[in-house]
């Protein structure tokens, strides 16, 4: 048996253990990386830990850390009013409010995790308060940032249609822009319906009213009458919860100049997003010790521990070379649309575990031998596996998935985990078959 083969089938077990044993998978996968690396790779500590994702840990805690100041402080139950207020109390439109954020901060040249970084916490934050499936909530953000990925002037769309150049194969920058917005627009609009955004509608959220003629809403989030997406409150004169929410108190002015400060230095100043979050973080704990006390305890380390076992592991598959002898098996099957379709899978199924940049970096000159024989768009095909590679991070394994999974408050964690990774294998056992269905057969450029 191959090393490759032994290092897919150790990852397999890792999975049915994970799953059958309620034992963290994380923890598994660091062990797995141990004993694959050292028994069957030849590596040491140093080619075992090359694999760890120190960026994303760093990621992780700061923007974890952060975030569960700003609950501690009611900043994030002021952001929240402030969003119920701007859709006039319609709740169903702020999933989409979300997922148009994170677009355009993709678009525009973010960094997909940090536009998920900043955008995720506050979403979820509204999900919890308002009865909105996190799982909803979640994908909006991550396939909103998907969604904006490939314009001209963004992260992804440069480094693809710089690879399309320097391999010489036809591109077309506005293709790959709008496959990929249509594709997330589409699978967001699935999900919005499966995971009871319909029901939504019904739904209306307490907020001012621009005449000032009724109290902030009161702490319930009611049902209208049938058709209607107004919420009847009755007025009072007594101070209420959401009351206290819409005052900006020294420490809430502070952390949401923080956040404002974390979007700047990570868009404009492209700082990283996760030493950028602990440092404001430090400081506003230092300024206000009593609110951020139980901050550090709030850091979703099992998340932590989770995401960076698993990516450890993968690591030393890449060190092996087990990818890309996966990668190179498909490329030469002699069924050109064979290839195609199985080449998208290979995407998907990486990307949700690893960097979606690199699978494509990895991917398409893979592609290239059976796309400069012409048999095959090249167009479509660099197109589709655009798109499976990155759908695919709403996997609770990549760095979105993560992100996601680690800033929901109050929720089941290991539930809302299993939801990820099922949704995530949803996706990527459906996605790659229709992106290639859609964008590779009809034969594009």
């Amino acid at each position: 048996m191959s090393p490759e083969l032994i290092s897919i089938l150790v990852l397999v077990v890792v999975f049915v253990i994970a799953t059958t044993r309620s034992v963290n998978m994380g923890a598994l996968a660091f062990a797995a990386a141990f004993g694959v690396g050292g028994l069957v790779a030849d590596l040491d500590a140093d080619g075992i830990f090359a694999g760890f994702p120190g960026d994303l840990f760093v990621v992780l805690v700061g923007v974890t850390y952060l975030f569960a100041i700003a609950r501690a402080n009611g900043t994030t139950d002021w952001l929240v009013h402030a969003a119920v207020r701007l859709v006039r109390g319609r709740v169903a439109l702020i999933p989409w409010v979300m997922f148009a954020l994170t677009g355009a901060l993709t678009a525009i040249g973010a960094v997909s995790p940090a536009a998920v970084a900043i955008v995720a916490p506050i979403a979820l934050s509204f999900a919890t308060r308002y009865g909105i499936s996190p799982l909803l909530m979640g994908a909006m953000v991550v396939h909103g940032a998907q969604a904006g990925g490939f314009s001209p002037i963004s992260i992804y769309g440069s480094i693809v249609n710089g690879l399309v150049e320097r391999e010489k194969l036809p591109g077309n920058e506005l293709v790959l822009f709008l496959a990929s917005l249509a594709a997330n627009l589409v699978i967001a609009g699935v999900v919005f319906v499966v995971c009871g955004g319909l029901k939504l509608w019904a739904q209306g959220a307490d907020s001012d009213s621009a005449a000032g003629n009724r109290a902030a809403g009161a702490a319930r989030v009611g049902a209208a009458a049938p058709g209607s997406a107004e919420l009847r409150t009755a007025p009072t004169a007594t101070p209420t919860l959401s009351e206290e929410t819409t005052s900006l108190t020294p420490s809430r002015i502070a952390t949401l100049t923080s956040l404002l400060a974390l979007v700047v230095a990570v868009l404009v100043f492209d700082l990283d997003a996760g030493l950028t979050a602990i440092t404001l973080a430090v400081v506003l704990s230092t300024a206000w010790p009593d609110d951020s006390r139980k901050a550090v305890g709030e850091i979703a380390w099992p998340t932590v521990l989770l995401i960076c076992g698993v990516l450890t592991y993968v690591g030393v598959l890449d060190e092996m070379g087990t990818i890309t002898w996966a990668g190179e098996g498909v490329g030469g099957i002699g069924i050109p649309l064979l290839a195609a379709v199985l080449l998208c899978y290979i995407g998907a199924l990486v990307s949700a575990f690893a960097s979606s940049v690199g699978i494509m970096g990895a991917l398409i000159p893979l592609a290239v031998p059976f796309l400069e024989r012409g048999e095959i768009g090249a167009i479509g095909m660099v197109a589709a596996l655009a798109v499976s590679a990155t759908v695919v991070d709403v996997s609770p394994f990549s760095t979105n998935g993560a992100l996601v999974l680690a800033a929901a408050p109050d929720v089941d964690r290991e539930r809302f985990f299993r939801q990820l990774m099922v949704y995530g294998g949803i996706v990527v056992a459906v996605v790659p078959a229709a992106a290639w269905l859609v964008m590779v057969v009809p034969g594009w450029g």
